[in-house]
C-alpha cells in the first residue's frame, strides 16, 4: 500500500427505481462509509463517489407502473435515496445521478475512444420484439414461464421465484410486458464488447495479482475465467440512456452495465468541478488507489467488465481491491422489494428518530462479509440494548457522573498506576493498532469487536476499582481511576468514529475538547483540570414496543403474500447405535474453488481446505447454488467417507446439506467463523 498516495472510495450505484433497504446499507454503503470516516481520521487523501444509475429497464418499469414519466420517477427516486443516505451519515464526499449531463458527454467520450479504437465487435442478432408496441425489448420487458421452476412470472433474465438465470429464449410462453402479446424474433446490431480478447490478461492480473481479494471474490472472478469469456453487448434498443454515439445507431443506447461504472468517473469529474480542482488525478494517476465496494451480485462487472473497459480505454487506472460482501436476508427470508419484504431507511428514519447508529452497529456486528447473514429485530434489539447500552453506555455515563459529582466537572490529575491501572492502559494503547489494522484488511465485523473491548475493558475497569466507595477514604485514587476512565472515553469515540458517528459527536461533545486524529496507540487525549460537558445518556434503550411496531409491519407484509403449504417434513429415520456415530469425522472446510461439472447439471467440483489438506468434492448442489456464490463458504463436511469416483473425478468426502421438504439443499454451515479442521461434536 506504500507505493498510493491517495484513495479513491467507490460504492455501488443504486438503481434509482425504488427506495433502498437495510441489504444495500449492509452490504455496500456501511463498509465504504466506515472504510471512507477511518482513512480521513487516518489524515489519508480520499474521495468518496457515489451516485443514483437512473437508466435501464427497472427504472423504466417503474415509471410505467407509477403512471410517471421516465425522468418524473428517477427524480423522486434519486432524491429519496440521496435523503436516506445522508440520514444514516454515510459521507459521500459527492452523490452525483447517471441522468445529469456531465455523466452522458463522459459515457459518450468513454464509447467513442474505444469504438475509434476498433475496441467493439458490431454484429446482427435476432431479439424479441413487441409488433403491438413497436419496439425491441430488453430482457425485463419479457415475462414467461420458468423453464426450471415452472414459475409463470419469470422475466427474461431471471426467475425471482427459483433464482434461476435465464435468457429471454429459455422462457416458456414469452409475453411483452408492454402489450401483453407474444413477441417476435427481429434482426437488430448492436456493439459488443470482446471479453474473450482480455482473458488471457485477466487471468494474469487477476488471479496471478490479486491473490489477496476475499475469497468470495477471488473465487467467482476465477469461476467466471475458468467457464470462458465471451462478447457482451454494450448498446441496447432503448429510448432511454446514453444515446450511442456512433453512425447508425438510432434509437440505441449504451446498456446499463457500460454506462453506470463510468458514472464513478463522471462523480468525480462533477465534484471536481464543484471544488475548481482537477479530476484526473483520481483516475489516471497510478499512485491513487482505487477501491469498488459492492455487493457480491456486482463482483462480475467491478472486476472483470469494467476492469476491461478500463484497460481497452488505456487512460485509467485498475481497482487495486474489491472488497465485495453477501447478501443480508430479513427474519429468515430473501429480501424481496417485489414482496416488500424489506426494512426501508427512509421508513426507519421515520420510525425511529435519533436511533441511527443503533442500526449502523447492528448491521456492522452482523455483516455478510464471507456468507450470507440475517437480520431480525429481536437480535437487533439485543445486540444495541445489551452492548451498546449496558456496556458502552454505562461505562462512559459513570465515569462522567463520578467526574462530576467528586471533582466539578473538572479532569482529575492522576497519581501512580497500580497493576490493574496497567492492564487498562494495555488495552487502551493496543486497540488503536487492532482496529486499524482490521479496517484496513476489510475486516469490518473484527473492527468493530476491537472497538467494543475498549468499552468492556472500561467497564470492567470500574466495575473492579469501585470508585464511588473509594472517594471517602482515597480520593486520589478516585482521581486516577477516573482520569483513565475519561481518556479510555475519548478514545473510544475516536474509535467509535468511523461505525457510529452520531453518538461519537454526542460523546465528543459531553468530553473537553481534544484532537480528531486517528489514535496513534496512546491514551493520553485530556488535560487535568478540563471541563467536561453536562452527562447525558450515550444510547438509550429500545423498547420492546418500538420492535413491535416492526414486527407488525413484517407479519402485515406476510400475511399479504400468499404462502403456499409447504410438503410435509419426512419421519425420522431408524435409530443407530452411538459407537456407530463415533465412526464419523465431520470437520469444517472451507470452499476454496468451485465449478460446474461437464455435461451434468446437478454437479459441482469443489477444492476444500479441511486445515489437515486440500481435497476434492463432487458434490450435487448445482440445482442450488452457483459456483462463483460459495467461494469462501464454511461447510460441515463428512471427512472420512471413502472416497468414490464420481464423472471421472475422485471425491474426497461428502458435504453435509440440510434438505428441506420442497427438496432444496442449504449448507449446514457453524453460525460464526471457525478454523478449517474444526471437528463437529
Amino acid at each position: 500500500m506504500s507505493q498510493f498516495k491517495r484513495s479513491l472510495i467507490t460504492a455501488a450505484l443504486p438503481y434509482a427505481n425504488g427506495p433502498v433497504h437495510i441489504g444495500h446499507l449492509a452490504g455496500v454503503y456501511l463498509p465504504a462509509d466506515i472504510y471512507a470516516r477511518y482513512k480521513r481520521l487516518k489524515g489519508d487523501e480520499i474521495l468518496f463517489v457515489c451516485g443514483s444509475d437512473e437508466h435501464g429497464v427497472p427504472v423504466t418499469i417503474r415509471a410505467k407502473k407509477e403512471g410517471i414519466s421516465v425522468q418524473e420517477a428517477v427524480d423522486k427516486y434519486h432524491a429519496l435515496i440521496r435523503d436516506s443516505f445522508e440520514g444514516f451519515g454515510i459521507s459521500f464526499d459527492v452523490y452525483s445521478r447517471t441522468s445529469a449531463p456531465i455523466h452522458h458527454k463522459t459515457a459518450s467520450d468513454f464509447f467513442q475512444k474505444m469504438d475509434e479504437k476498433g475496441d467493439f465487435l458490431i454484429q446482427s442478432s435476432e431479439q424479441y420484439f413487441d409488433p403491438e408496441a413497436g419496439q425491441f425489448l430488453a430482457d425485463r420487458y419479457i415475462q414467461g414461464t420458468c423453464p426450471k421452476c415452472g414459475f409463470e412470472n419469470a422475466y427474461g433474465d431471471q426467475c425471482e421465484s427459483c433464482g434461476t438465470t435465464l435468457s429471454p429464449a429459455e422462457l416458456l410462453m414469452p409475453r411483452s410486458m408492454l402489450s401483453g402479446s407474444a413477441p417476435v424474433m427481429k434482426e437488430t446490431k448492436h456493439w459488443y464488447l470482446p471479453l474473450d480478447r482480455y482473458e488471457a490478461w485477466l487471468r494474469e492480473w487477476i488471479l496471478e495479482g490479486h491473490k489477496e481479494w476475499k475469497p468470495n471474490v477471488y473465487g467467482q472472478c476465477k469461476s467466471w475465467i475458468e467457464q470462458g469469456l465471451q462478447p457482451r453487448a454494450v448498446t441496447r434498443d432503448l429510448d432511454w440512456g446514453v444515446p450511442v454515439p456512433s453512425a447508425n445507431a438510432e434509437g440505441k443506447v449504451l446498456y446499463v452495465w457500460f454506462d453506470a461504472p463510468i458514472g464513478y468517473i463522471s462523480a468525480t469529474r462533477e465534484w471536481a468541478e464543484t471544488k475548481g480542482t482537477g479530476w484526473e488525478k483520481w483516475w489516471k494517476d497510478p499512485e491513487t488507489r482505487l477501491l469498488h465496494f459492492i455487493g457480491k451480485d456486482n463482483i462480475v462487472f467491478h472486476c472483470i467488465i469494467f476492469p476491461v473497459m478500463l484497460k481497452a480505454h488505456g487512460d485509467f487506472i485498475l481497482p487495486d481491491n474489491v472488497p465485495a460482501n453477501e447478501f443480508l436476508n430479513l427474519e429468515g427470508q430473501k429480501i424481496s422489494t417485489s414482496r416488500n419484504w424489506a426494512v426501508w431507511l427512509h421508513e426507519y428514519l421515520n420510525d425511529m428518530p435519533g436511533r441511527q447508529d443503533a442500526l449502523r452497529y447492528a448491521l456492522a456486528a452482523s455483516a455478510p462479509e464471507t456468507k450470507d447473514n440475517d437480520f431480525t429485530w429481536k437480535e437487533f434489539q439485543a445486540r444495541y440494548n445489551n452492548e451498546l447500552a449496558d456496556i458502552a453506555g454505562n461505562f462512559v455515563n459513570r465515569a462522567l457522573v463520578l467526574t462530576q459529582k467528586y471533582f466539578d466537572g473538572k479532569v482529575p490529575a492522576r497519581g501512580p498506576f497500580t497493576e490493574t491501572d496497567q492492564e487498562l492502559i494495555a488495552v487502551l494503547e493496543a486497540a488503536p493498532g487492532l482496529v486499524s489494522e482490521n479496517l484496513e484488511n476489510f475486516r469490518l465485523r473484527q473492527a468493530l469487536a476491537e472497538m467494543m473491548q475498549v468499552a468492556r475493558a472500561g467497564n470492567k475497569y470500574l466495575a473492579e476499582t469501585e470508585p464511588w466507595k473509594l472517594y471517602k477514604t482515597d480520593p486520589e485514587r478516585v482521581g486516577t481511576i477516573l482520569n483513565l476512565g475519561l481518556q479510555a472515553s475519548a478514545l473510544l469515540a475516536l474509535l467509535m468514529e468511523p461505525f457510529l458517528p452520531f453518538s461519537a459527536e454526542k460523546l465528543r461533545q459531553m468530553l473537553p475538547p481534544f484532537h480528531t486524529q486517528w489514535p496513534q496507540n496512546k491514551f493520553e487525549f485530556l488535560e487535568a483540570e478540563s471541563k467536561i460537558g453536562t452527562p447525558e445518556i450515550l444510547f438509550a434503550k429500545i423498547s420492546d414496543e418500538e420492535i413491535q411496531v416492526q414486527m407488525d409491519r413484517l407479519e402485515q407484509t406476510k400475511s399479504q403474500n400468499v404462502i403456499e403449504t409447504p410438503p410435509a417434513i419426512p419421519a425420522i429415520k431408524a435409530d443407530v447405535a452411538f459407537p456407530d456415530f463415533e465412526k464419523m469425522d465431520i470437520r469444517v472446510a472451507t470452499i476454496l474453488e468451485a465449478e460446474s461439472v461437464p455435461k451434468t447439471k446437478k454437479l459441482l467440483k469443489l477444492l476444500l481446505d479441511t486445515g489437515v489438506d486440500r481435497r476434492t468434492v463432487v458434490s450435487g448442489i448445482a440445482e442450488f447454488h452457483s459456483p462463483e456464490n460459495i467461494v469462501g463458504q464454511q461447510v460441515l463436511l463428512l471427512a472420512n467417507l471413502a472416497p468414490r469416483e464420481i464423472k471421472g473425478i475422485m471425491s474426497q468426502g461428502m458435504i453435509l446439506m440440510a434438505k428441506n421438504p420442497a427438496g432444496e439443499l442449504a449448507f449446514a454451515s457453524p453460525a460464526n467463523w471457525v478454523a478449517p479442521g474444526s471437528s463437529v461434536a
